[in-house]
């Protein structure tokens, strides 16, 4: 698929700064900043549909952990007591 973008002066001027000091093509930063920009996206989509499936499951069932267990559990990570996940409960 091939596709055009128009960018303003100011735009093109900074992409070809920026790839000057990278030693990058302008078409190599413009990609890149698209790749990244679409993942950052997909990610972002993820994680709200992961967390509205999260709240659906704890509407349905009640069961969860608390802000003080999870950080509880979290303080233990790295160390030599490092101790499960805690259990969901109703």
């Amino acid at each position: 698929m091939a596709s055009s973008v128009k960018i303003d002066d100011d735009l093109k001027e900074r992409i070809q700064h920026l790839a000057s000091l990278r030693q990058r093509s302008a078409h190599w930063i413009m990609r890149e900043a698209i790749q990244q920009y679409v993942e950052r996206e997909e990610a972002r989509e993820s994680f709200r549909k992961e967390a509205l499936a999260s709240w659906q499951a704890y509407r349905e069932t009640g069961r969860h952990v608390t802000g003080q267990e999870a950080r509880a559990w979290l303080a233990t990570w790295g160390t030599d007591d490092e101790k499960a996940a805690p259990e969901c409960h109703g």
